[in-house]
C-alpha cells in the first residue's frame, strides 16, 4: 500500500512538471516590434526604409508603418507569422510578403528591422533585442510648502 502511494505521487509530481513545461515553452510572452527604419549592417549594406508597411498577425492590422517609424504586437509562443504589405515607392502598387520566423527564447523584446529582413539579410542583423533604455531621476524634486494651500486663516473657531 505504501508504494503504490509513493509511485501516484512521483507520477503526479512528473506530470505536473512535464505540463509546466510545456506551458513554459508554448506560454511565453514577446513583444515584437516592426521597425521600418534605415540600417547599416556591419559589413555596409545598407538597408532603406519603404514607403509603407502595414502588418497584420492572425489577418488583424497591428502597425502601419511609414518610412523611420516603429509598431508593435504583442504575442505568444516561440513561432510568429505575419502578413506584410509592403508599398515600396509613393504611388507605387502594394506587394504583399508572408513572413514565418523563430522567435529566440532568451528575448522578451525583439526588434525586427523589416527592410533588412525582405532583403535577405541575416538573422543577427534584422533581429535585435530590445532593451528599453533606463530613466534617471533628478535630485531636482520640488518641494511642497506645508500649510494650507488656499491660504485661509486657521484660527480658533
Amino acid at each position: 500500500m505504501k508504494v503504490r502511494k509513493i509511485v501516484f505521487r512521483i507520477l503526479a509530481l512528473a506530470i505536473l512538471i512535464g505540463i509546466a513545461a510545456v506551458m513554459f515553452v508554448i506560454g511565453r510572452g514577446h513583444t515584437i516590434y516592426f521597425d521600418n527604419k534605415t540600417l547599416e549592417a556591419e559589413d555596409g549594406t545598407v538597408y532603406k526604409p519603404y514607403y509603407k508597411i502595414d502588418v497584420l498577425v492572425n489577418g488583424e492590422k497591428v502597425a502601419k508603418l511609414g518610412e523611420e517609424d516603429r509598431g508593435m504586437v504583442s504575442t505568444m509562443g516561440q513561432k510568429f507569422s505575419m502578413e506584410l504589405h509592403i508599398t515600396p515607392k509613393k504611388d507605387s502598387k502594394k506587394v504583399g510578403s508572408a513572413v514565418k520566423l523563430e522567435i529566440p527564447y532568451n528575448m522578451d523584446g525583439i526588434i525586427l528591422n523589416l527592410p533588412a529582413l525582405l532583403n535577405g539579410a541575416a538573422e543577427d542583423v534584422y533581429m535585435d533585442e530590445f532593451i528599453p533604455a533606463v530613466v534617471e531621476e533628478t535630485g531636482d524634486e520640488e518641494e511642497v510648502p506645508a500649510g494650507d494651500e488656499f491660504e485661509m486663516p486657521m484660527g480658533d473657531a
